[in-house]
């Protein structure tokens, strides 16, 4: 796991541990279905800090005889189980607290103590998504868009966590909304309104995660800034005349797999032909350092009529 993607979890997990305990702590003292559904928010966010660091130790495992091209994987299917967790843990969680408190509504109590944890809890988030951004600049091509960045990123953590810290400081907004509005109008399903609000919020980051981490773990292929460097870089070489086709395919986030037919001059010896193959592997590597695996097969291009 890359060293940004670290500093991001680590500081969004500690952040969401603490908000999670003030917050709880708040929803014993006050009552308010906001807090509640608050604090089942940042403790499933806290877990999925954890599920996202585990995953990132588990694909560090080495190949094996079962696990031929490595464990990288694993980085996407916790990612996947961290949308789960976000929308189970935390959206319905929250919708259905929410709604029980619409149908039975319940007067909060200390509503100074519940707006203080709040803007407390706002503090937290905002240093957890400073760190997140931050580092998320790192690595985001300049002139592309946090949102394209979040579609297209092959290394999961960073996406998670920019979303998760987005969605968490618009919930508290929603908790702060729903309790301020109870207290000014006495009517304590707005505390509930802001429950349910947040709980949709959820689901939908849930849902955007859910179809990412799903296409990365069927399968996706280098972006097309990145094919075109592998493209240059096999056609450089004098002896490759064309490429017949190409393949390539993500094992993880720094394991680019590359599978490619070559057309090579005719009059190739074998030893010239092995050195010319080895020249390809070593251009595309210095072109696209993500590529992790190459297989090149030699051929003589045929014209189909």
């Amino acid at each position: 796991m890359e060293e940004g993607s670290r500093k991001a979890i680590v500081a969004a997990f500690f952040a969401n541990l603490g908000i999670a305990v003030s917050k709880f702590v708040g929803f014993l003292i006050t009552g308010s279905a906001g807090l509640l559904a608050e604090a089942a928010h940042s403790l499933a966010d806290t877990g999925n800090q954890a599920l996202l660091m585990l995953g990132g130790k588990r694909s560090q495992q080495k190949p094996n005889g079962r696990h031929q091209f490595g464990y990288g994987n694993e980085r996407y299917f916790w990612a996947f189980v961290v949308a789960l967790v976000l929308f189970s843990g935390g959206g319905l969680f929250a919708l259905y607290e929410g709604t029980q408190k619409l149908l039975h509504p319940h007067e909060a109590d200390s509503i100074g103590v519940a707006i203080g944890i709040l803007l407390a809890a706002v503090a937290l988030e905002s240093f957890s998504l400073m760190t997140a951004v931050r580092e998320v600049n790192h690595v985001r091509p300049e002139g592309m868009s946090y949102w394209r960045f979040v579609r297209t990123a092959k290394q999961p953590e960073l996406p998670i966590v920019l979303l998760e810290d987005v969605g968490a400081e618009i919930g508290l907004l929603f908790a702060l909304f729903g309790l301020l509005m109870t207290h000014l109008t006495g009517n304590a399903r707005w505390d509930a309104v802001g429950s349910v609000a947040i709980g949709l919020l959820l689901m939908f980051i849930a849902s955007i995660l859910a179809v990412r981490m799903k296409a990365l773990l069927i399968g996706e292929s280098a972006s097309t800034s990145d094919q075109d460097a592998i493209i240059a870089a096999l056609t450089g070489s004098a002896e490759v005349e064309r490429i017949i086709h190409i393949r390539t395919l993500y094992f993880g986030p720094d394991e680019l797999l590359v599978a490619a037919k070559l057309g090579f001059a005719a009059d190739l010896t074998v030893a010239t032909l092995a050195q010319a193959v080895d020249a390809a592997e070593a251009a595309v590597r210095a072109a696209v350092p993500t590529v992790d695996l190459i297989y090149i097969e030699p051929d003589l291009y045929r014209e189909t009529v």
